[in-house]
Order: structure tokens, then sequence, then C-alpha cells
């Protein structure tokens, strides 16, 4: 690049290393906001329970003492504030959209929080879901958060993709269930990751088994395991399980997650913090 370069390459001939190396699409984030890991929760495909897994990593986490924030990318199908109980109006001032914290101090922005009922469907076209997404990022005033939590809509779309590129993404954990149809599921998940150059961190195997209330056994549900052998084949360094609880259920529908007990994700939040 000469010294009497503008910067616009439209209007310049010159074959110069700025126009073949592709420049960074990431969004800056707003500018009272320190985050410090930004970790994604997505899946392959839908129902599988990524809002469940990115609210218990969040609550891990925050239960470990860390600041801790969640940022709902779901706009379609926002169900992050109903598992914490939220439904306020997040409000804002001079610096930006201020989230709304759940009881334990968990940072919080869904679309669900900025609407004035929050049964209305949001009715966007891709471009405009992206954007709200960004702004999520660059218009919020996180302030000081160790782990932020991106729970992502299900698939490899717009948002996905929005989310890879505009956010300083550390790493992603993959959601799954133990159906046989899991391992491609998965497998469009970890290469989508690996197009965007993005570690996978880990597989959590939600629904996994159901565990007996009178003898303690282990029944599954959906037929035997293959999450060791998923993330073995793709290289995924961590798998975790999830149990069908109706405890857990019955939290998540009265808004109180954060008061469940279980402990299935300390040991991944744990690997996360390193």
């Amino acid at each position: 690049m000469s010294e009497s370069c503008t910067h616009n390459c439209d209007t310049c001939g010159v074959d110069c290393p700025s126009r073949n190396q592709p420049g960074s699409m990431l969004e800056p984030a707003n500018q009272y906001s320190h985050v410090k890991k930004v970790i994604g929760v997505v899946s392959g495909k839908g129902g599988v329970g990524k809002s469940l897994v990115t609210a218990l990593l969040a609550v891990a986490m925050r239960r470990e003492g860390y600041n801790t924030a969640v940022l709902d990318a779901d706009i379609t199908g926002p169900s992050i504030p109903q598992m914490f109980g939220l439904h306020t109006t997040a409000m804002g001032d001079e610096r930006g959209i201020l989230p709304v914290e759940t009881a334990n101090g968990i940072k919080t922005m869904s679309i669900n929080l900025l609407m004035e009922d929050e049964t209305d469907p949001v009715v966007w076209r891709g471009p405009v879901i992206g954007g709200a997404v960004k702004q999520f990022w660059t218009d919020v005033v996180w302030d000081e958060v160790d782990f932020m939590f991106v729970d992502m809509p299900p698939g490899t779309g717009d948002v996905p993709l929005t989310v890879f590129q505009s956010l300083p993404v550390d790493g992603i954990v993959i959601v799954a269930s133990p159906q046989e149809l899991v391992g491609m599921i998965v497998s469009k998940a970890v290469k989508m990751a690996q197009m965007m150059n993005i570690p996978v961190l880990a597989l959590v195997e939600n629904m996994s088994y159901v565990q007996c209330p009178d003898c303690g056994k282990k029944i599954n549900i959906f037929g035997e395991s293959h999450a060791d052998e998923i993330a073995g084949k793709f290289g995924i360094p961590f798998v975790a399980r999830i149990p069908i609880d109706p405890e857990l259920a019955a939290l998540c529908d009265a808004g109180r997650i954060e008061a469940n007990q279980g402990r299935w994700l300390q040991d991944l939040a744990a690997e996360i913090a390193k």
C-alpha cells in the first residue's frame, strides 16, 4: 500500500496486498462494553435444547463468580427471557441500550425485552434480523463481561453467519439429541465452524437419558448414545450430557432456571473458563 492510498479500492487500480486480502467484518462493540470471551451455542436443527444449554452455561459461570451475559440471537423464536423470568422492557440512556439482569445478575438482551407485547411475532426478513443481532452487540451497554453466551437459531443460515462474521466468537458449543440423525446434523455445524475458522469446544447431548427416581437406573429413551463416537469423529474435545428432567423443565416454565441444582455442565463451564 502506497503513502498516497485513499483506502478506496473502487477508484484504485494498484494490485496491492490490501486489495487481495479480505478485510475483517467484525463489528465494534459498544464503547462502554468490555467482553472478554464470546461463546456461541449452535445446532444443526431445532428443538434440541440450545436455549437450555445457553442458560445452564450462563448460570454455571455465574455461580463460579464470573460476570456473565446472554445475547439471545434467536430473533424469531426467543426463549431466554422466559427461562429467567424476565418480562420487563429494556431501557436505555445516552450510552445505548441497557441489558436486563436476571435475579442472580446475568446480563441479558433479547428481542422480547424490546417489544411492547412479548407474545407478538417478529415477522422480519433476513437482513433486518441480522441487523438486530448486530445491534445487540454494537448498541447494548454490556459493561464488564467475562463470558458472553450467544443463543443462536438452528441451522447454518443468516443469523449464525452474521454472528460468526460480526462478533469475535472464541468458540462454539454444539447441542444435539441422541437420535441417529444427529451425526449428519452435527457435521453441518462442525463444517460451518471450520469454514469460519472457529473452534468447536464441546458437544452437549441434551435429552440424553432419564434417571429412574426409584432405583436410579439411567434409561436411554432415544436409544444408545453416539455422542462420544461423533465427538471423536470430528475431533470435538469435550462431551457433556443433560438428562430429561421434569424438575428442570418445570423451573424453565416458571422462569426460575437459576434455581436448578443440576451440575451437568459444570465441568464444561470449567473447561471454557481455562
